[in-house]
């Protein structure tokens, strides 16, 4: 007679593993949709009188209504409190879909305006000051994934200049296209990329994103095992609250 004890044992150990699946697919859902909360909404501008235009070709007159206020933007702005930056990804967590975001107001650097005209522009961040809603995600970000000890920043520097006239009038988001050097985990890489500006009372603040490619950058991709998946891209999002300096 043959005994149906190993039979018994694999059918417990293939229904413990099923169980254990279950657990952690349905506890990942549970926590990403109800416990975590949505991503952070993408970083971006809010204009106080709504209206928004495109950058006018040079020598274009600016739409009615559309005038510069008073006083000079010439000289060099800073970031200051509010500005933020960081990255946006989209990972697979055990089967559910999840946006991983992660930011820091750990940026130096500026802008220098000549008349209308951007003449220059770098901006440093500290990589490691970028946290996100898990300390687990954040140690694969400073380790293997960005080497942070050997990678301390990242640097985005402006390649052309930019014009701004006709200058719109404040709470009026306007629309740029900017070219600059992005460097990442020791890499230098062109980019070309859309932003949107606008004048407050006191401050331009700027917004904007940069595709990042992974392997353009030689960056590991930030997937872990069958675990966590991600795409093989991201995106990089800021938001800089300029005052001058």
């Amino acid at each position: 007679m043959i005994s149906r004890g190993p039979r018994r044992w694999a059918r417990w150990l293939a229904g413990a593993a099923v169980a254990a699946v279950a657990v952690i697919v349905g506890g990942t859902f549970v926590y990403i949709h109800f416990i975590s909360g949505p991503a952070p909404a993408p970083l971006t501008l809010h204009a106080t009188t709504g209206a928004s235009q495109s950058a006018a070709p040079a020598g274009a007159s600016a739409p009615a209504g559309a005038s510069a206020p008073a006083g000079s933007l010439a000289g060099t702005w800073k970031p200051g409190a509010g500005s933020t930056v960081g990255y946006r990804v989209q990972e697979v967590l055990f089967g559910q879909n999840n946006t991983a975001v992660g930011r820091t107001g750990s940026i130096t650097g500026g802008i220098t305006i000549r008349g209308t005209t951007v003449t220059a522009g770098t901006f440093t961040v500290q990589m490691a000051a970028i946290t996100s809603d898990q300390s687990q995600r954040d140690a694969q970000f400073r380790g293997r994934i960005m080497n942070t000890s050997a990678y301390p920043t990242g640097t985005l520097t402006l390649t052309r200049p930019m014009r701004l006239a006709p200058v719109p009038a404040v709470g009026t988001v306007k629309t740029f296209s900017a070219s600059g050097n992005l460097t990442l985990h020791g890499h230098t890489r062109p980019v070309t990329f859309k932003l949107s500006a606008e004048r407050t009372a006191s401050q331009i603040e700027i917004s904007g994103s940069i595709p990042v490619l992974f392997a353009n950058w030689d960056i590991p991709n930030p997937g872990f095992g069958s675990a966590v998946t991600t795409q093989n891209h991201g995106e990089l999002e800021f938001l800089l609250k300029l005052a001058r300096s």
